[in-house]
């Protein structure tokens, strides 16, 4: 058990996946934090959100100095985040401005 993130890109049915992480929850606080920003209400657990330019912008400049998270199965960030993080914000924004779309999930 525990917390399992994953970046993916959808254009219509085609989907790709981009970027799992496995208990970055500081990343998981930003996600949430973001979802409840936005209006979004209840657990935000199994709960696909949609990034947009603005967001993968504020991710760029935040992504290596997160606000230390926990929740229930969350784990702990490791400094290897960060690369998998970076790569992922550069595939969304490539991807994105090819008409995808970005969404962010996670469970546990």
């Amino acid at each position: 058990m525990g917390l399992d993130q994953y970046g993916f890109a959808r254009k219509g049915e085609e989907q790709l996946d981009i970027a799992y992480w496995r208990k970055h929850s500081d990343l998981e606080g930003w996600m949430a934090n973001l979802y409840e920003e936005r209006g979004g209400a209840g657990e935000f657990n199994c709960v696909e959100l949609r990034l947009f330019e603005d967001d993968l912008w504020l991710l760029e400049q935040q992504y290596q100095n997160l606000e230390s998270a926990m929740g229930f199965f969350w784990g702990a960030s490791e400094e290897e985040d960060d690369a998998t993080t970076r790569a992922f914000i550069e595939d969304a924004k490539s991807l994105m401005a090819d008409g995808y779309e970005i969404i962010y999930t996670s469970w546990w």
